[in-house]
């Protein structure tokens, strides 16, 4: 089940492979189905499937960072551009040549 985490980590969050481990822990507890699914993985010391995901690639990029293959390094390292970047620049009415509009209600 965690053989492909790394590729279900950036998939968009459906919540399957939690219900398919919260199945497979009350399976294998016998628990009634009144038992919250936060007890079952307390008792069992399971952690959730996000969790287990969050560790395993902090892990891999922890380790592909002092890789030797460059490329792969090189892409552990990859920094996302900021959001602002590709927001437009507000017009400014002070240095902005006048306008039809703006000519009307200034004369």
């Amino acid at each position: 089940m965690t053989y492909a985490l790394l590729v279900f980590t950036h998939a968009a969050p459906t919540k399957k492979l939690q219900v398919l481990q919260n199945k497979f822990c009350r399976s294998a507890t016998n628990a009634h189905w009144c038992v919250r699914n936060s007890f079952l993985h307390r008792d069992v010391e399971l952690p959730k499937i996000s969790k287990h995901m969050k560790n395993l690639s902090e892990r891999f990029f922890s380790i592909v960072v002092s890789h030797p293959n460059l490329r792969l390094s090189a892409a552990a390292s990859y920094e996302v551009s900021p959001l602002y970047h590709f927001i437009s620049r507000t017009r400014n009415a002070l240095t902005d040549p006048p306008d039809a509009l703006t000519s009307e209600v200034a004369g």
